[in-house]
């Protein structure tokens, strides 16, 4: 049952002041998931200001686009005059593109986003606040043979059932012709077969009150789904390798690398196990506008996982061939989710949020099949309904104003010794390119370092073979896949003459600066060869090609290291597997050059540790943030026929050149 989040104390705090009431009252809604989910649903409030002239003038105030009703704020809602919008109503008819500039010339704030496409209804509405939501309750009974039947006996005459309307200026239009000779006070909901419903008040709560007891009444005459026998479950060897695969031949025929997020609860497993959940599936959405972000139907793991995308990709073009008219863009036709039986799903997405509404639609969408079908059969909109919905006008307009994806958007990467430093100036990044990112470190902090869906921080002692292999698996359990590897982890240690050498000190050294890194690569590969334009960096030194007395030790190690870097690039090659090395030096802005450590650096060539830091030919200091965006670069397109390298970032080194 949906629960009554109103808080008086709460709501004290925006009285007085409509619109931020108003605000406060969709972030209920919001906040609940079966009520709206990740943008659905828009809120209005009607409100009396004055213009320019001082004249009082009805301003309604409704979501805008874009905006999510969970962290809706005052600057979310477009201000409208009521009165031009309303009487769009009366018009014949209206295209999107006539609608959208019709509200645009209504707006009284030209840098307010672009209103929702249900402004029209809104102001059909006479009433100061209008909620409306996709509430999984609602829907489900109206996507039954007897919805309509079941409604009317739940509710009585105080609510009106809208038959199935396009969204827009045609659903509005209905609702102005039903409602009009109705006594609107006499109203507490519209409910939208298989859409939604809408509440209203002059009062704030009385319309969010409404709002969740119209629900709850709903949600009571649905069958309880009985509690799942399945456990949830660990995807491991061939388990993921199935992933990596699904992910690799998805990201193909989407023309652009995708996070693929499995989830494997109870259930979902439990629904994946139904005899009849590809027949569920294939039925169609929740609510139409859910199609935007999960196409009207699943793929379902059938055969291998090249073949069931290529089976999905297949029948979606013979759908959207099928329902077309000229001049439509076809969209790419790879699965946004997939039935994995005995598994559960998997989700796709261009970043691991996206992934994430999908696979959070696709869990809604299980549970009120099932239901439904306990009604009496789940009966969701056609598919020349739902591909109505999925090219709009308004969404293929979107698509002509989409920009160049960042060239690393989607993809998936793994970066060691990412607590500080290089490596986590990588992962910064990384994060805003939009790639996934599993950071790895030593420091338990790297756990905490992002609160980003598409960061992992995961404590790794590269020097464990069990403990890499086990975050190597997380990466790709977490995210679907590994395209780009960075390993960067390393250890300086105090300086010690080859004479003086203590055996521990130079174990030690090779273990982290070139076995761990070892590690890391061979626990990836067989992920990278499923990768995008998979790629390794290797953080290097230039101590490689020159190095200094008293670093033995490390110098040692990292010669090894490049050396292991070129055997790498000759053996990954036929696979597409980039490796290349970047060699940096004196980057004082990292955990491995602790003051002791430096000092003791600038002492060994008779400088200064400001002297220090500035030698080289360009008299420039190197930062973590300069290495890293050669890292990134080197991982991106930019290198893709290059392989083998190794690339200085030192401001000319004398003894290098």
């Amino acid at each position: 049952m949906p629960e009554n989040r109103w808080e008086p104390k709460d709501a004290a705090h925006f009285e007085g002041d409509l619109v931020a009431m108003r605000a406060y009252t969709s972030r209920l809604l919001g906040g609940d998931a079966d009520l709206v989910l990740h943008g659905g649903g828009n809120t209005s409030v009607k409100v009396n200001s004055p213009d320019l002239h001082g004249d009082q003038q009805e301003v309604l105030w409704v979501k805008g686009s874009g905006w999510d009703l969970a962290s809706m704020q005052p600057a979310g809602f477009t201000p409208l005059q009521l009165g031009p919008v309303r009487r769009l109503a009366e018009l014949d008819t209206l295209s999107d593109d006539q609608m959208m500039r019709a509200l645009r010339s209504a707006s009284v704030n030209p840098d307010a986003p672009a209103p929702s496409v249900e402004t029209i209804t809104h102001a059909l509405i006479p009433f100061r606040f209008v909620d409306h939501t996709h509430a999984d309750g609602v829907v489900t009974l109206s996507n039954t043979p007897n919805g309509v039947q079941m409604l009317q006996e739940i509710y009585d005459d105080s609510v009106l059932l809208i038959p199935y309307a396009m969204p827009g200026f045609i659903l509005a239009k209905l609702i102005a012709e039903l409602t009009q000779d109705v006594d609107w006070g006499n109203l507490k909901a519209l409910v939208l077969m298989n859409h939604g419903i809408f509440t209203f008040a002059d009062d704030a709560r009385e319309s969010y009150d409404l709002m969740i007891q119209m629900v709850a009444m709903a949600e009571a005459r649905l069958p309880e789904i009985p509690p799942p026998a399945s456990h949830e479950i660990e995807l491991w060897g061939d388990d993921l390798e199935t992933l990596v695969r699904l992910r690799k031949r998805a990201s193909d025929v989407a023309g652009r690398p995708v996070v693929a997020v499995a989830d494997h609860s109870p259930r979902l497993v439990a629904f994946s196990e139904r005899v009849d959940a590809a027949d569920l599936a294939s039925r169609g959405c929740l609510t139409p506008d859910h199609v935007i972000h999960t196409k009207p139907s699943p793929a379902v793991l059938e055969g291998g996982p090249e073949e069931t995308v290529d089976r999905f990709a297949g029948a979606y073009d013979k759908y959207f061939a099928r329902y077309a008219s000229r001049g439509v863009t076809q969209l790419d036709s790879s699965p946004r989710w997939l039935i994995w039986p005995g598994k559960g799903i998997v989700s796709f997405g261009v970043s691991s949020a996206r992934a994430r509404v999908v696979r959070d639609i696709a869990a809604h969408t299980s549970r009120a099949a099932q239901q439904a079908e306990e009604l009496g059969g789940w009966l969701p909109l056609a598919p020349e309904q739902l591909f109505d919905v999925e090219y709009w006008e308004l969404e293929q307009a979107k698509l002509s104003r989409v920009g160049t994806p960042a060239s690393l958007q989607g993809k998936i990467a793994i970066v060691t010794g990412a607590a500080s430093g290089i490596g986590k100036a990588c992962v910064d990044r990384l994060l805003l390119q939009g790639v996934a990112v599993v950071a790895l470190d030593i420091n338990p902090n790297v756990a905490e370092l992002s609160t980003d869906p598409a960061y992992v921080g995961l404590r790794c002692d590269i020097t464990d073979t069990s403990v890499v292999t086990e975050a190597v698996k997380v990466a790709v359990q977490r995210f679907g896949g590994i395209d780009l590897v960075i390993s960067n982890a390393g250890v300086f240690p105090l300086s010690q003459t080859l004479e003086g050498m203590d055996d521990q000190a130079w174990e030690a050294s090779l273990d982290v600066n070139l076995t761990g890194h070892l590690r890391v690569v061979r626990a990836a590969i067989p992920y990278l060869k499923y990768g995008i334009d998979p790629a390794v960096v290797i953080v290097g030194s230039k101590n490689v090609p020159a190095p200094g007395p008293g670093a033995g030790a490390y110098s040692a190690a990292k010669a090894g290291l490049t050396q292991m870097a070129r055997v790498g690039a000759l053996e990954l090659g036929k696979y597409g597997i980039r490796v290349n090395t970047l060699h940096p030096n004196a980057v004082f802005d990292t955990g491995v050059w602790t003051d002791d450590v430096m000092q003791s650096r600038a002492d060994a060539y008779g400088l200064s540790v400001d002297e220090y830091k500035r030698n080289n030919v360009l008299g420039v200091e190197i930062t973590a943030a300069d290495v890293a965006s050669l890292a990134i670069a080197m991982a991106s397109p930019l290198f893709a026929k290059t392989t083998g390298a190794q690339i200085p970032i030192d401001g000319g080194n004398e003894r290098v050149i």
